[in-house]
Order: C-alpha cells, then structure tokens, then sequence
C-alpha cells in the first residue's frame, strides 16, 4: 500500500500522508485526474512488455510496507561510481516504476464504479450518523431530567441495599476463603494419622469449595496449593500401599482402597500394587542374600551391593546356605500370604456389596462402573497369582543353582529338599501351579547328589557286611521303623512337604491349608527347627531285653511255665501269620510248642544286626527324599531295591552258597576258615530230595542280582565279558565275610546262631519292605509301577526262600547220617521170624535228633530261634534221616518178609520217639518212607506201575525194588523189563 500511495505522489497525486490528517476517510480515496490518466495511457501499451518489467522488479520491493527503497538502493550503490552505470540504472528503475503506475492506474480504472458506488453508501451512511447523533442528545436531556426529579431518591435506597447483601455474601465468601487456607494444616495432621480417605475427601471438598470463589485472585493460588496437596497424598498413598506387600494389617488397607476409591483410581492402585509386589519379592531375597554374603565376607572390599542377585548368590558359602535359604523363603512367605490376604481382602469386600442393596435406581449407572471395576481388579488378582509365583521360583532356582550342593550332608540336604518342597507346596496353594521351574532346578540338583550319595552308600554297605559278625542287635519288642527319626516324616500329619490333597481327613489341622493354618502368625519354613531338635528315638533294649525281670526270667526252669507269654497260655498264635485258632490247645501242647519256637521269652523282639538297622535307615533316608521330590521317585526306589538286593545276595553268599554239585559230599568252608567240616549226606540226596535247591524265581533273582549289581571283575571272579568302566562304576564288589565267624564248628551247630540272625534279619528286612509298599507305590510314577511290582514279587517275596538252602546246610551236617548208613548196613533182614525189638541203628538216630534239639536249645540262650526258622531246621534234618533211611533200605542185598516187617517197626519206633522230641505236623516225608518199604510186597504188574508213579525215588532205589522184592519170584525177562522203565525214566534226568 505504502508503495502504491509513494508512485502516487511521483505521479502528482497528492499523498495519503499529507491529506489524512485534514480531510475524512472517505476523502482521502480520490480517482486520478485526466491528466494523470493521460500520461498513463501514454506508456507502452505492449502487455508482455510491461508483465516483463514488473517481473524484472527485485522481490525486496514486495517484501514489506516498512521497507525503505532509497535506503536499500543507496546501499546497493558499489565504491566506485560510474556516471553511465548509474544513469542507466536510473533509467531501468524508472521504466519499472512507470510500468507499476500504469499497472496500478488500470486496477483503478477497473474498479472506479465500484468505488462510485461505495462512496455514496458512505455518505448516507453519514447523514444517518448525524442524524442519530441529534436522537441521543435529546434523550439524554429528557433522561436528566426524570433523574432529578423522580428517581434519584428511590433508587438510592435500592442501590444501597443491594450493595449491604453483596457485602454480607462478600463476608461468607472470605470466611469461607479463610477455612480454606488453613486446611493445609489439618490435612497434615491427617497424613500423619494415615488418615488417607479423610484426608483425599477434605481435599477434595476444599477443591469444590474453590472452584466456586475462582473469581477471586487469591483463589486462584490456593487452589494451585490444593492440588498440589492432592499429589501429595497420592504418593503418600503409594508408599503407604507398598508397605501392605510385606506385611498386610487389614485396616490399613481398607484405609488405602477407600482412599483409591475417593480418587477414582481403584484400577490405578491395584496396577501400582503388582508392581509393588513385584519389586518387594526383588528387594527381600537381594537384602536377604547380601546380608549372608557381606556377613560370611567379613571385611572383603567387594561391592556386593553392585552385583546381580544372580552372581551374588554364589558368594553364599556351604556353612550359610541353609539358613539364608530358609530366611529367603520365610520372606518370600510373607509376600505371598500378604498378597493372599489381599486377595481374601478382596473377595469379603466384594460380597458384602453384593449383598448390601443400592439405596434407589439412580444409582444404576455407578453400580454398572462398580461392576466393571470389580471385574478388572479380580482379573487383576488372578493374573498376578502366577506372575508372582513366577517371580518367586526364578529367584529361588537362582539361588539353588548358584551353589554345588553335591558334597552337603545328608541331613542338610534333606532339609533344603524339606524347604523347597514345602515352598513347592506354598506354590500349589498359592495358584495351583506345580511349580515346574523348581522342580527342574531341585531335580538337577538332586540327581547329581544322589548318584554320588547311593555309591558312596552301597560302599559302606559293603564295609558294614564284610565287617558284620552277625551278632543280635538288642531292640526292644515294641520295635518299629516308625520310631526311627528317619521315618518320622511318615508319622507326621503330613507336614508341609506333602500335598494337602493327599492328606489323611482324620484331624482338622491337617485339612487347613497353610495359609489358614499361619494366617494368625508363625511360618511354615521354621519347623525344620523344630523337627531337628526332635530327632531323638528310644529302640534299643539294655542288654537285649526289656527290663531286668524279663532278664531274670530268660534262664528259668525251661520246663516250666513261667517263661510261656500269656497269650500263648490263653490261643497258640501263629509267627507267621498272627492269626490264633479257635479252639484252645492243651498246656502240654504249649509246652512242647514252647520247646519248638525256642522263644526264651524274649517278647518276640525282631532278629536284626546292625547292618539291617542301617539299611533300613539308609532306606528311610531315600524315602524321604523321594517323598519330598518326586520326579526322581524312580531313581531312588530303583536304588533303594539295589540296597535290598545287596543284602539279600550278601546273606546268600555267605550263609546259602551250596557247591556240593561240584564239591563231592562235604560243604565248602565259607572263606578261609580254619576247623573241618564233618561230611555231609551225598550228593544224590541233596539233588533228588529238593531239599536244599533254591526255587527258579530265586535263583533268577540272584542271577539278577549278580549281572546288574556286583561288580565280579573287582573280586578276582569270571565275570565273563568285561564290563565298560561306565558299567563298572554303577556296581559294587560281592561282599566277603567276616573271618571272625566260623561256620565249620559243630558245638555251636556250624554258625547257626549267625545263620539266624543272618537270615532272619533279611526276613525282617522284607517285611519292613512290604509294610513300606503302599508309601512307595504312592509316590511311583505310574508308567514305573511295573519295576515296583516286580521287585516285591521276584525279590522281597523271596527272602524267606533263602531260609531253605541256609539251613539245610546245618541239617545236613549236624546229625551224622552216614554212621547211620553204616549201623543199617549191619542190620541182617532176611530173618525167618517177625521181631518185636527195633534196631540199634533207630537208638542211635534219635539220640542224634535229641542231641540237635538240646544244641538248638544252647542257641537260643544266645539268640531267639522263632518257630518257622525251628520247623524249617526240624523240617530239614527229619526229611534228609527219612531219605537216609530209604537209601539205608535200598542197599539191602537180601530181605524176607519178615524184614519188610522189621523196617516198617523201625520207623514207627523212630516216629513215635521223634513226635516228643517235635510239635512238627505231619512228619515230613513220612509217606515217602511207608510207601518205600510197602512197594516191597507189590506184584510185578504193580511194581511196574509204581515205577511210573513215584519218580521220587531214585534209580538205584527202584532197582533195589525190582531185584530184592520181585528178583525170588519173577522171571529174568520180567526183570529186564522193570529195569528197563526205571531206565528210561532215569535218562531224561541225564
């Protein structure tokens, strides 16, 4: 604009400037004269010409109003002026300005009707001005008038009240703004009582009540204040819902949800209470770890409060690992159940609103936001459940595996099992989770120890055995493996290292969970403590009986009756079995029953060494770590069957090896024994009798044994193909016994009070084993239970059966059955007349048997022989002096009938005597002799029958049937023909 008026004034026009100050507006918009016009016209009138002048201008020209031409070109101007540069280039400016003049001069043109028109809507717009201005000067005039001489007075009075009510609301304001301004101080005296609720309700009233004096200016400030109170609080409000994290105190929090709810933010609190959770778990175990790590460093210059929690936790030391871990897990715990108590907190509060009704519908809409809250929060919760547990494993796992436990103490790595289970556990009831990330670490961990722990074990084993002089170890008869502290995890209410879903319904403690059960106070994590200091067991007997009494009464008159225990005064009870008849038995019956078990009233106490005490310990140290971490259950039943079968194939190879089959007739001294043994019955009987064979299933069971457990190359012994050292390491050395037990005497019955012990402990053992199979087979996985099945079934079930070969090798050599053989020798049996005096060879047989009984009677002062072991010894020797007497009678060359009848008074003279002397029933193998010594009186077609019926006999002794019996009254065809039956029924044994 300034540009357009200045190319005015160059054209004559007069200036916007000059004119402005004494003439109107609508004066100072003039159209150029003729003249004026002229001169424009007369410039180039070439469009294209003028369009590129204007364009030649610099854009500087068009950049502002303020901008000052001569200034600028004056600057433009070089140090060295030149006449015709610059006349030129005034000509140049020139021809531009023209060409800006004519430009503007034909816009004017243009719009010149435009502007005519305009021009006279100003002026009316003019007059009408002038003519208003005259309407308002009258009516002031008038209103002046009626001022003075109406309403002056009364509206005065008006005035005046309406200026006392402002002032009076003036002065309720102010007050009311002086309440205000000291609200701060009662807001902090609110703070300090944790008075959140109030406190955010009086600031927000505060907040209200200014809102409504925002007019005022210092308001405006006060509010400010306000606001910044209420950030305050919020943070207040924060911490103090931090603190709930570790230690929940239900009024506090009910202060601090209400408080949230005042602010609209229960979402918001319950988003800030994860991440509180979150960092206490992080903050506890770092506290907790760093204080045993600077305390077991003493004054070491290493910033331990730098370090990752994971490299810090392997700086714990051995002595400090279980405390620290027992303490983190008891701050864990706290976390835990206070996030649990705030979940309970949750739920009551929930209900209680359910069940309080609203007060009218209008509240629907705030009811619905309610619900949907409490929707979010309980979402909330229950995801936070697993991310804290979560949280809770991985720093425990770094913990665990931060340390090598593989050296620990058994007990001490018990009680990290005992803690992480129970933690486990917490897991459990806390989300129901199974804890997998601590499982797998705890597992690792276990199975590096267990395999170091079990062949260290089986060693010691191995040392207990070969240094075991099998000697009774003195229990009291009450004895059971429960009283062992190392069973006592079965006895207790199954603490917390077992799942409340598998605990017994029968006491009301057990059926809380351990949330219910600490939720008033105490933590689940100290009764290590606490079972520690109760690890005390009262098992052993003084001097191996119960009181002195009972030791007085051991070496009584054996006759009489004081040594019978009244229950068998009242029902004969079975050892094996318990069971009593119904029917009362004589006292002369008990006597005898007495004479048999050998009791010497011991009170049946078990017949165990130390060695099986210590095995079963060893065993109730396995289980309860299998009870304690299951995913190795398998592992450490299978270990435990091989602490079974150790002992099972020590006791055979030191007490029922037999090599008679290789060794002719005398049984091979156990190591390198001094004495002689006597010689024992032949082999023949040994393989024809089935006396002292061990079944299949126990000979495969031992076979098992060997090939899987015993490391023969070790011993010196052919073990075939050479195991790999990996094989080796899994097996231990067959076991060799003590040179301090002599077998090979016959004053004290070739070791049969070791025997005894020996054998009877196994049997103890596996009743231990069976009364422990319901226990295992709980914790054994199921795709396992097979392996289980089959070790009670093949190898527990078995140990009695070793009861069999041990003892006949007593029965064999304590009564003398080839003098017997001899004196039978003698005896002439093809007399004319029937005898009515038995032989010598029966007097002395039974002297023999009274002998035995009288050195069983010398045993069982040093050890109780029970009534199974005396009838399977009683069993063994009547069987073999039966057969002896059957091979007696079949090396008789000539016989009559009157012999056969001597025989047959023989053994019933022998059978009459030896049923005082036993309680045993029926008399084993009675039959086998009857029936021999009738087979005498058969005619040819049944003797051939015979034959083929009792293949019992041997060959020899049918082929003394054929020819003593039937050789007088058949013919030499018939003969070859009986022969040749025996003879085939003889080659398949081949």
């Amino acid at each position: 604009m300034q540009k357009i008026k200045s190319l005015m004034a160059r054209q004559g026009l007069k200036s916007p400037q000059e004119s402005v100050v004494d003439t109107s507006p609508v004066e100072s918009f003039r159209t150029p004269s003729k003249e004026e016009l002229r001169e424009l016209r007369e410039q180039p009138t070439d469009p294209q010409a003028q369009q590129e002048i204007i364009d030649s201008i610099e854009e500087v020209y068009f950049s502002s109003d303020s901008f000052d031409m001569v200034q600028y070109e004056l600057e433009k101007l070089p140090p060295d002026l030149n006449l015709l540069e610059l006349e030129e280039y005034r000509d140049k400016l020139k021809r531009q300005q023209a060409a800006v003049s004519k430009r503007v001069a034909d816009l004017i043109l243009e719009k010149q009707p435009s502007y005519v028109k305009e021009l006279e809507r100003v002026t009316s717009l003019q007059t009408n001005l002038q003519l208003a201005a005259v309407i308002c000067t009258n009516a002031r005039r008038q209103l002046h008038s009626a001022k003075e001489g109406f309403t002056e007075a009364s509206l005065g009075l008006l005035a005046n009240q309406r200026r006392r009510q402002l002032l009076t609301g003036l002065l309720k304001s102010l007050r009311t703004i002086k309440t205000l301004q000291r609200t701060d101080v009662r807001l902090s005296e609110m703070l300090e009582e944790e008075d959140y609720p109030g406190a955010i309700q009086l600031c927000l009233e505060c907040q209200k009540a200014a809102s409504t004096f925002k007019h005022y200016n210092c308001i405006s400030e006060l509010n400010s204040k306000l606001q910044d109170t209420l950030e305050q609080i919020e943070e207040q409000l924060d911490v103090a819902l931090s603190k709930t994290c570790k230690h929940f105190d239900v009024s506090h929090y009910t202060k601090v949800q209400l408080a949230y709810k005042l602010l609209g933010k229960t979402q918001t609190a319950m988003d800030q209470l994860h991440m509180h959770f979150t960092q206490a778990i992080h903050n506890t175990v770092f506290q907790v770890v760093l204080g045993y790590v600077e305390l077991c460093a003493g004054n070491a210059d290493t910033k331990f409060q730098k370090m990752p929690y994971k490299d810090l936790c392997t700086h714990i030391t051995t002595d400090s690992y279980i405390p620290c871990l027992t303490d983190l897990c008891k701050a864990l715990w706290e976390v835990m159940l206070s996030y649990h108590l705030t979940m309970q907190w949750h739920d009551e509060h929930y209900k209680e609103e359910e069940t309080t009704p609203g007060a009218d519908d209008s509240s629907t809409e705030g009811s619905d936001e309610s619900t949907v809250g409490r929707s979010y929060v309980k979402k909330k919760l229950e995801h936070g459940l697993t991310r804290i547990w979560q949280d809770v494993q991985l720093k425990v796992k770094a913990y665990l595996l931060g340390t090598d436990v593989s050296n620990f103490k058994y007990d001490d790595f018990i009680v990290v099992l005992d803690v992480i289970s129970r933690l486990m556990q917490v897991g459990e009831e806390f989300c129901g989770s199974k804890s997998e990330v601590l499982q797998e670490s705890i597992k690792r961990q276990s199975v590096n120890y267990f395999k170091n722990y079990h062949r260290t074990r089986l060693e010691e084993l191995r040392m207990f055995l070969e240094n075991e002089t099998w000697e009774l170890c003195p229990v009291k008869s009450n004895f059971s493996i429960a009283q062992l502290h190392e069973f006592r995890f079965m006895g207790q209410c199954r603490s917390p290292s077992v799942s409340p879903s598998r605990q017994p319904e029968s006491t009301e403690l057990v059926e809380l969970c351990l949330f219910e059960q600490y939720l008033q106070g105490g933590n689940p994590f100290e009764m290590q403590i606490d079972n520690k200091e109760e690890e005390t067991e009262d098992v052993l007997a003084s001097n191996g009986y119960e009181s002195d009494e009972l030791e007085k009464s051991v070496y009584q008159d054996y006759d009489s009756d004081s040594d019978v225990p009244e229950e068998l005064k009242q029902d004969y009870v079975d050892e094996q079995t318990g069971d009593a008849p119904v029917k009362s038995v004589s006292r002369e019956t008990l006597r005898s029953r007495k004479r048999s078990d050998y009791n010497l009233n011991r009170a049946n106490a078990p017949i165990l060494t130390n060695t099986t005490l210590n095995v079963i310990r060893l065993v109730g140290k396995y289980m309860q770590m299998m009870n304690i971490l299951k995913p190795i259950a398998f592992d450490v039943i299978h270990c435990v069957s091989q602490l079974f079968d150790y002992y099972l194939y020590a006791v055979y190879t030191f007490f029922g090896r037999n090599d008679m089959h290789f060794q002719s007739a005398s049984l091979p001294s156990q190591g390198s024994q001094p004495g002689v043994s006597r010689q024992a019955v032949p082999v023949y009987w040994y393989e024809s009798s089935g006396l002292g064979l061990i079944s299949s299933r126990l000979r495969t069971t031992l076979s098992r044994i060997q090939e899987s457990l015993i490391d023969m190359e070790a011993g010196g012994e052919n073990a075939g193909p050479h195991a790999s050292p990996e094989e080796r390491k899994e097996k231990v050395p067959s076991p060799h016994l003590s040179q301090l037990v002599i077998l090979t005497s016959s004053d004290t019955l070739y070791g049969l009070a070791e025997r005894v012990v020996a054998t009877e402990s196994l049997v103890f053992l596996a009743e231990q084993f069976e009364f422990l199979q319901p226990h295992l087979d709980t914790t054994m996985p199921s795709a396992k239970k097979p392996f289980l099945q089959q070790f009670y079934s093949q190898t527990v079930s078995t140990a009695s059966e070793l009861r069999k070969p041990i003892y006949w090798i007593v029965a064999a050599k304590a009564i003398d059955y080839e003098q017997m053989l001899l004196l039978m020798a003698g005896v002439k049996w093809d007399i004319k007349e029937i005898m009515s005096q038995h032989n010598v060879y029966v007097d002395v047989l039974l002297k023999e048997f009274e002998k035995f009984n009288q050195r069983l009677g010398d045993v069982s002062r040093i050890v109780r022989i029970p009534l199974p072991v005396s009838n399977v010894l009683w069993e063994h020797c009547i069987r073999l002096a039966n057969r002896t007497l059957v091979e007696g009678y079949a090396n008789v060359k000539k016989c009559s009938n009157e012999g056969r009848a001597l025989m047959q008074l023989d053994f019933q003279q022998f059978l009459m005597k030896l049923e005082k002397l036993t309680d045993l029933r029926p008399i084993p193998d009675k039959e086998f002799v009857e029936t021999y010594i009738k087979a005498y009186y058969l005619t040819e077609n049944d003797m051939e029958q015979f034959i083929k019926n009792h293949r019992e006999y041997s060959m020899k002794q049918l082929t003394n049937l054929v020819n003593v019996c039937l050789g007088s009254h058949i013919n030499k065809k018939a003969r070859q023909k009986l022969l040749a039956a025996i003879d085939d029924i003889d080659r398949p044994k081949r």
